[in-house]
């Protein structure tokens, strides 16, 4: 998805759970382990974008996890379910992200990948892999894992 500023943009990233398990991809550009996410885009809210994202990159239907309140019916006006973290962060020298850090579920394991981004590897993670160092893990994505986990847990 292009940028649609070319200073700043708003992304979403969603840890996603299966039992005792939480998925995360090795990014293609990055070569890095990451959530499944992206860019929110400009006829979207940062829920539609976490679903989309999802959806696009393995296939899986998810539920985001948390709550939306529930107010009278007002046009133009919805709720949108609060992410669990809230980040800033520099792509490069010029460019940074604001992301939305979302917690799922899903009844499946099943990922199947798109055919835009391929990660060249993907793998749901048990709390003991994460710890272990043969995956070499972002500390906030550590973070986030475990606290997926730690929550949603069967």
């Amino acid at each position: 998805m292009p940028h649609i500023h070319d200073k700043i943009d708003f992304t979403v990233e969603v840890f996603i759970v299966y039992k005792d398990r939480v998925l995360l991809r090795k990014h293609d550009k990055y070569k890095m382990w990451l959530s499944v996410g992206g860019h929110v885009e400009l006829d979207e809210d940062p829920n539609e974008a976490a679903l989309r994202e999802v959806r696009e990159e393995t296939g899986l239907n998810i539920k985001l996890v948390g709550e939306v309140k529930k107010f009278a019916p007002l046009a133009g006006y919805k709720e949108l379910m609060s992410p669990r973290f809230l980040n800033r962060h520099y792509i490069n020298e010029t460019h940074e992200h604001v992301t939305l850090v979302y917690f799922a579920t899903t009844d499946d394991n099943k990922v199947i990948q798109g055919e835009k981004e391929i990660s060249d590897d993907i793998h749901w993670f048990t709390a003991t892999e994460l710890d272990n160092s043969q995956y070499t893990l972002r500390e906030s994505v550590r973070y986030y894992a475990q606290e997926a986990l730690k929550e949603l847990n069967d």
